[in-house]
């Protein structure tokens, strides 16, 4: 398993448009990937899951990845977030 917390920087958060591009990102990945926001842990792979944890710009999430490509996974995870998310 591996982690890595990360700053949501994108001005509008994590609504539709960002969120379709984070989940297709994430289901190209065998491992389980997850993202902890407050005390809420929601699955990366499920736009409702994701829609519904209400990432809002400059808040903190933690990336959590556990399977065969974990490291990978939370790679492409980190540089989608970083590079704002398409926007």
């Amino acid at each position: 398993m591996v982690t890595k917390k990360i700053t949501v920087k994108n001005v509008s958060g994590l609504h539709l448009r960002p969120t379709g591009l984070l989940c297709n990102e994430a289901m190209r990945y065998q491992s389980s990937i997850k993202f902890q926001f407050g005390n809420t842990l929601t699955n990366a792979k499920s736009v409702l899951s994701v829609l519904g944890a209400c990432v809002k710009s400059g808040d903190e999430i933690e990336f959590i990845c556990e399977g065969t490509d974990e490291e990978k996974a939370l790679a492409a995870m980190i540089s989608l977030v970083e590079s704002g998310l398409g926007e």
